[in-house]
């Protein structure tokens, strides 16, 4: 059955040559052959600074913001792209998810009302590219940030579940290693996971 499906570029380059953005091609080229509605988001084209006060916080979400939300509502399957920075997500990235998920929105504004997240219905897959090996990465550092980010913000706005692939050693794959990881990002596309 066709799922609407949201990819979320979180690369701040805009470099079309990034792997990142040939992976979110791929998985939305699977998608779409597979007959799944995909809309994208390129958080590199959106200006959204991070939020620098409780003020910020509690202020009305600009037009782009709100559109993003609008896109988030739609979608029944989350797809995000990024790279590993310094051990976490690119803080164009963390802006982001600061801008759209305000109470309200992602979770209710009363205190009380933790846990209820509003975005139920929807799953998510993460896809993490990274310079240095997957392995170290999940054992080493036990994916640390990556869990945070599924448990801390998307369970807790009531997505999941919650689905990922991490990718090492990008800058050092071989262009054989590189065609397998985006027929992957395919097949996954294809099936909406």
């Amino acid at each position: 059955m066709p799922r609407r499906i949201l990819i979320i570029q979180g690369h701040p380059d805009r470099d079309p040559a990034r792997y990142g953005r040939a992976l979110a091609d791929a998985y939305a080229n699977g998608a779409q052959a597979a007959g799944h509605d995909v809309r994208r988001l390129d958080l590199a084209e959106l200006a959204l600074p991070p939020l620098a006060s409780v003020a910020d916080w509690n202020s009305a979400p600009t037009p782009a913001v709100k559109a993003a939300q609008e896109a988030i509502l739609a979608a029944e399957h989350l797809v995000f792209f990024y790279p590993l920075w310094l051990g976490a997500m690119p803080a164009l990235m963390k802006a982001f998810l600061e801008q759209v998920c305000r109470p309200g929105f992602a979770f209710p504004q009363k205190r009380d009302g933790l846990g209820l997240g509003l975005l139920k219905g929807r799953s998510s897959r993460t896809v993490v590219t990274m310079g240095m090996p997957r392995l170290f990465y999940v054992v080493w550092y036990r994916a640390l940030t990556l869990r945070a980010f599924e448990r801390n913000i998307l369970t807790f706005i009531g997505v999941k579940p919650n689905r990922h692939t991490i990718i090492g050693n990008v800058e050092g794959m071989t262009p054989v290693a590189r065609a397998g990881w985006l027929e992957r990002m395919r097949a996954l596309g294809a099936a909406a996971r």
